[in-house]
């Protein structure tokens, strides 16, 4: 019987250099997308899913990330007094329970296995999953959510998959598929950004885990690679047989914002949606395309 998964870790060290000048002074998980900020939809994947502790790996001039998480009586009573109460409520909305967050520094940008790693002392023994904020996820339900609705069955090592353009597969860790069945692929093992003609298959990993506990172990033997990072594919891999493998495959919108262009696209398909936006922006897109 597989265990629950309680347990998030969003790893938001990240310097964000694609997005300077603005990433001087704001993290990119703070940048909007329409009117919430980016990491404001990875928390909503991860409620949905019923996560109930969220595990922060941040960085330096990071700390309003967890601020944003936090109560502000001051902004409450100025909106108060205002008689704005519908902004109270979208403030109010996204705050968790108190003790749910846990906010750790990662000194050095060491590569998303050293962050997740930094979280071994929260997690304990027990299996947790990992949202990359970078990618936007939108689905109903969220992605994550329905990941945890296999993992049950499944157990093992969990991750989402999409497929990729061919050329595209460079840019991705990479499933070695063993065989699909419906929406769930048992995997061999994955190879991160191969060159296109030698690239397995086009199911690329899209960032989101449930990993079994033993990948700190390991983590901890695994030797840094380019850049002196150490790699949670590489940690996945070294998993023995006896443990299953298996992705998830995602049938919903993907947004990659940790790029300008998924980023901007992000911003305009959500607008998009939104009956209070949709015609003006519309109207707008339509005026610049003249």
């Amino acid at each position: 019987m597989t265990k629950k998964i309680r347990k998030v870790v969003i790893p938001v060290a990240g310097r964000g250099t694609r997005f300077l000048p603005a990433t001087k002074v704001i993290p990119k998980e703070m940048l909007p997308i329409v009117d919430k900020p980016l990491i404001d939809y990875a928390f909503e994947e991860a409620i949905s899913a019923g996560i109930e502790t969220f595990i922060f790996i941040t960085g330096k001039d990071k700390s309003v990330i967890t601020d944003y998480f936090d109560k502000s009586i001051e902004l409450e009573a100025f909106l108060r007094d205002k008689g704005k109460h519908e902004a109270i409520d979208s403030i109010i909305k996204i705050l968790p329970d108190s003790g749910s967050i846990v906010s750790i520094r990662q000194r050095e940008p060491l590569g998303l296995g050293h962050a997740v790693l930094c979280a071994q002392d929260i997690i304990g023994d027990e299996p947790f999953a990992v949202i990359l904020p970078d990618e936007l996820l939108i689905s109903d339900p969220p992605c994550l959510k329905s990941m945890i609705e296999s993992y049950v069955s499944l157990g093992g090592n969990l991750i989402a998959t999409m497929k990729v353009p061919k050329n595209e597969t460079s840019n991705y860790g990479i499933l070695d598929i063993e065989s699909i069945s419906d929406d769930i692929i048992s995997v061999n093992r994955m190879v991160e950004k191969p060159k296109t003609r030698s690239a397995p298959s086009c199911f690329a990993n899209i960032g989101r885990y449930i990993l079994d506990p033993v990948v700190f172990s390991n983590l901890k033997k695994q030797q840094p690679g380019v850049n002196g990072e150490i790699q949670l594919t590489d940690a996945i891999n070294s998993f023995d047989s006896s443990v299953p493998f298996h992705a998830k495959i995602f049938k919903g919108q993907r947004f990659d914002c940790g790029s300008k262009i998924g980023f901007l696209e992000a911003n305009l398909a959500l607008a998009l949606e939104r009956p209070d936006l949709s015609d003006k922006i519309r109207s707008s897109i339509l005026k610049l395309l003249k």
